[in-house]
């Protein structure tokens, strides 16, 4: 029996240390997120969020504002998709790690509007 209970701890504490990166994958570091939106994507969303009107009329497009309520009704996983697959006409965005997305999608996340 305490064999097999060893067993058990120990798939378990195996668990906890694959399961733990990847929980806190998903809640970014919102200030270290800034700084990858300001040099990955203020350039068309602008540094508030509030969208590129140049950008959205060449593109002929709409670009919501980030922290509205339809941006922030979108769940994290589908944003990282829009950012990793790009949306209608938009571009996707390359060259960021995992831990750059959830950092991005945290400080997108403090663009909501009231």
């Amino acid at each position: 029996m305490k064999k097999r209970y060893t067993w058990l701890t120990l798939a378990v504490a195996a668990a906890v240390v694959v399961a733990a990166p990847l929980f806190l994958l998903g809640s970014g570091a919102a200030e270290a997120g800034k700084a990858v939106y300001d040099k990955k994507c203020a350039s068309c969303h602008g540094k508030q969020g509030e969208g590129n009107p140049g950008i959205a009329k060449a593109l002929k497009v709409e670009l919501r504002h980030l922290g509205s309520k339809e941006v922030q009704a979108l769940s994290d996983a589908d944003i990282r998709k829009a950012i990793t697959e790009g949306t209608e006409k938009k571009k996707p965005v390359k060259g960021l790690s995992d831990e750059d997305l959830a950092n991005v999608i945290a400080y997108v996340r403090t663009l909501q509007q009231k």
